[in-house]
């Protein structure tokens, strides 16, 4: 599972809180990784940090509470700070092996008798995704199989692109989401303490 503490627009308490709140679940949790982060202002401080876990934690999703008065300003009245934990959807891996099927046709049109007795034509389906290629260009099969596969190799590599932009849009849409109230987890004062429920 991939997940990911974000401040949201919250002030530099709430980075602090996000930075903090992650070492905690690393000696909580010791299996979870850090794959990204993104540094906020002060020392220790961030906008917001993606990780991974080989286990299931989806219990941690939801608003997380931190109850200290304010490192930064003094006399501050605020003490309820706010951050995020949001499961992101993995990016689904596209499989490149072997996992094609190849059809051959007859061709047809200009070219010589050759195009209507040979099967010069290629149809070349990736069956993990559906995605299909054809080439007809060629007079050779072989050259035709190499056109369908340059044209499956550039329509996977857009496909990934493309799931790729839309694991960091749902990123950025959870990174604007902070609902107050109901936390799931509350820590208290500078040590980050886990209040029992």
């Amino acid at each position: 599972m991939i997940f990911q503490i974000s401040a949201g627009q919250g002030p530099e308490e709430c980075e602090l809180a996000a930075g903090r709140i992650f070492e905690a679940l690393q000696k909580e949790f010791p299996q979870i990784v850090k794959i990204s982060g993104k540094t906020g202002k002060g020392k220790g401080c961030y906008e917001s940090i993606t990780f991974s876990a080989d286990s299931s934690l989806a219990f941690l999703e939801g608003t997380v509470q931190w109850i200290c008065p304010s490192p930064f300003r003094p006399g501050h009245k605020r003490k309820n700070w706010f951050i995020d934990i949001s499961i992101i959807p993995e990016r689904k891996d596209i499989r490149e092996d072997g996992d094609y099927r190849i059809e051959k046709f007859h061709c047809g049109g200009n070219g010589g008798q050759n195009v209507n007795k040979v099967e010069t034509g290629i149809r070349i389906v990736h069956i993990p995704t559906g995605i299909t290629a054809v080439s007809t260009e060629e007079r050779s099969q072989y050259r035709n199989k190499q056109r369908a596969m340059e044209k499956i190799d550039a329509r996977l590599a857009d496909l990934k692109r493309q799931r790729a932009a839309e694991q960091k849009n749902q990123a950025w849409r959870e990174h604007s989401r902070i609902v107050r109230g109901n936390p799931v987890r509350v820590y208290t004062g500078m040590e980050f303490s886990l209040m029992e429920k």
